[in-house]
């Protein structure tokens, strides 16, 4: 077939007949809801690239390259939007953990009720479609792009999503996890095998930077801080939308929650979270020789990573482009069983169960099941549906953080009820869909303080409220909202909060065994309270020496990481 030759197919072929058959493997060890969604057996090399592997997509990869084709080195923030948060996972791992939960919908049903959980349930699905859908749509664009069409997009999201569904459905986390240390690897292949020859292609670091002067002389296309662009307070909106939303995407539960001990979950959430940090400058460093290498002549952005490799990969090594197509969908398959599983357990342990319980774990695990494939065909229609990566970006950013006010005032505070979080997510999703009409910004474009502030922009030719002023918009109106209805409704049982924070102050033993989602083992004496507050409703804890030293060697290597890439550039 044109654009891959006989060794690209045989690499490829191995990689995916390999990983799927291996995913297949893992089955014979799941044999309940626990194995398939939580198997809490992993270690912490392990969990390092299970962390990775389920956050890096090659979405990602597109967004970012297309993003700094466009923009310059600022687009890099597409993804480094999460570096400032990630210091923080060193923290929110151990509390998930502690949480001794299968689906994040369980803690909500803890702390609030079944019926938050269940809305919980409704959000996280959605958000699982839109993820899958992007991931295959970037996915797809690239292969299309590496082949020269030979593959079309359309039929390679039928491909990755019947392979990654076998084995996922099968063997479930456990295989996920498995999976991604393979997968891993090639990841971090295919973010850094095509950076070396497309800078050679350019005249290095020294030839990108003169072509910029002449093919943009207007545009600081080496900035971090692109002004009325990506600016300082669209970077650091971002940045504070993703640390709230973290903790709230369904998948992570299993991210943080896999490990033997909550000290592998830590490692592997921010350490793999990491690792991408770094694949992102590769990204964006590829985004912009490309750039310099097409003369800024590609209509469409989103290709710019699958038409480098096609050009350049070939004349390098025979089996290298498809070395890096298997890498690409690697970064798709490794991400996209987890969300698929992770989807499965909330249809089957806060849906379905509920509604019929004492059924054997071997129906559950069917239902689990059927439920997974459903998700994944239904965003496959959505992949089809979306016109662009980067507008599904934006989306997902968005969609991620409605239900964090609800979480986030949970845990922070004893006085939240069940309906200051009905309220809060029901508000967060109606100011987050008000601020995205055109016909809202139009509506008030012509007051000074918006005119001074920016806070209408124009896109796709229509007025809109930019991107950081409305996530400022539908967080305000969030938390605002859950503290007002919570001071003046109803409040959740005392015997309840008291076994919800009695989890989360409560180290988790490597022996412990788990009979009930969010409860403490049988025996198990809860630690004392030990908050900055005690004589409060405030839950907020004062931090363990380990707690702080990992948080603080968190942001030792996000300092390290952005004075590397500034230094990289002004070399």
């Amino acid at each position: 077939m044109a654009g891959l030759s006989t060794a690209d197919w045989i690499v490829l072929g191995a990689y995916l007949i390999g990983v799927t058959l291996l995913g297949i493997w893992t089955s014979r060890q799941v044999k309940g809801m626990a194995d398939f969604v939580m198997p809490r057996k992993f270690g912490k090399i392990m969990m390092l690239m299970h962390g990775f592997g389920t956050s890096t997509h090659s979405d990602q990869a597109v967004s970012v390259s297309s993003k700094s084709y466009t923009s310059g080195l600022s687009g890099i923030w597409y993804q480094w939007m999460w570096l400032f948060a990630t210091p923080f996972f060193w923290l929110i791992a151990p509390m998930m953990r502690r949480f001794r939960a299968l689906t994040t919908a369980d803690v909500f049903a803890a702390r609030y009720s079944q019926s938050v959980a269940i809305l919980f349930c409704v959000f996280g699905l959605a958000k699982f479609v839109v993820t899958i859908g992007n991931m295959l749509k970037g996915s797809g664009e690239v292969i299309e792009a590496s082949t020269g069409g030979a593959i079309s997009s359309e039929t390679l999201i039928v491909v990755m999503s019947v392979l990654f569904v076998t084995y996922g459905l099968a063997g479930g986390l456990r295989a996920a996890i498995i999976t991604d240390f393979i997968q891993g690897i090639l990841t971090i292949l295919f973010s850094f095998l095509l950076l070396p020859v497309v800078l050679n292609a350019v005249g290095g670091l020294s030839g990108m930077k003169a072509s910029f002067e002449v093919l943009a002389p207007d545009k600081d296309m080496l900035s971090l801080v692109t002004p009325g662009d990506i600016g300082v307070f669209y970077i650091g909106m971002i940045a504070f939308n993703a640390l709230l939303s973290v903790a709230v995407q369904p998948h992570n539960m299993g991210t943080c929650g896999a490990g033997r001990t909550e000290i592998d979950g830590a490692i592997g959430f921010m350490g793999g979270t990491f690792l991408k940090r770094i694949c992102t400058v590769a990204w964006c460093l590829t985004g912009l020789a490309a750039f310099a290498h097409y003369k800024g002549g590609i209509e469409n952005p989103d290709q710019v990573y699958g038409l480098m490799a096609s050009e350049f990969l070939p004349q390098l090594l025979p089996g290298l482009l498809g070395l890096f197509l298997a890498g690409l969908l690697a970064t798709v398959m490794g991400s996209c069983d987890s969300f698929m599983i992770a989807a499965s357990g909330l249809v089957t342990e806060n849906f379905y169960r509920p509604i019929f319980p004492d059924r054997s774990e071997r129906h559950y695990l069917w239902i689990a099941r059927a439920s997974g494939l459903i998700v994944v065909v239904v965003a496959i229609g959505y992949a089809y549906w979306l016109s662009g990566v980067i507008e599904g970006l934006e989306i997902l950013w968005k969609l991620n953080a409605v239900m964090a006010p609800a979480f986030w005032l949970g845990i922070f505070w004893r006085g939240a009820t069940t309906a200051g979080a009905w309220v809060a997510t029901l508000c967060t999703a109606f100011v987050w869909w008000l601020t995205g009409l055109s016909s809202t910004a139009t509506a008030i474009v012509g007051l000074p303080i918006v005119n001074s502030l920016g806070i209408v922009v124009e896109k796709n030719d229509a007025l809109m409220i930019s991107v950081p002023w409305q996530m400022l918009a539908y967080l305000t109106a969030g938390f605002a909202s859950g503290i007002l209805v919570s001071l003046w409704t109803r409040k959740n049982d005392p015997e309840q909060l008291e076994r919800f924070y009695e989890l989360m102050r409560t180290p988790v033993q490597e022996d412990e065994v788990i009979e009930t989602p969010c409860r403490l083992p049988q025996g198990t004496i809860p630690a004392p309270r030990r908050v900055f507050f005690p004589e409060t409703t405030l839950e907020i804890p004062i931090p363990t020496w380990r707690a702080m030293s990992g948080f603080l060697v968190g942001w030792f290597l996000v300092f390290a990481i952005i004075g590397g890439v500034w230094l990289l550039i002004a070399s």
